[in-house]
């Protein structure tokens, strides 16, 4: 009876977990989407005050692979080590 609970409860906490890194990942998978093609998108306001440099080609990249990293880590739900 214990362990089904347990079982549950770790079950649940999973799909939370998961739910939380595909928003996530799917956020910062766009923000650097954003910030690596920032400056094809055109005439935008924080291109004229900030162009756009090096820096943020590679921040976007940092941010394309952490963002598909999350989105990858909330496919696997592997959070728990199995005992």
């Amino acid at each position: 009876m214990l362990e089904e609970y347990e079982k549950q409860k770790r079950k649940r906490l999973a799909t939370m977990r998961s739910i939380m890194d595909f928003g996530m990942g799917f956020l910062i998978f766009i923000l650097g989407l954003f910030f690596f093609f920032r400056n094809k998108l055109g005439n935008i306001s924080l291109n004229e005050k900030f162009p756009p440099d090096n820096v943020d080609k590679l921040f976007g990249a940092i941010c394309l692979l952490y963002g598909g990293w999350r989105i990858y880590r909330g496919f696997k739900k592997k959070y728990f080590k199995e005992r």
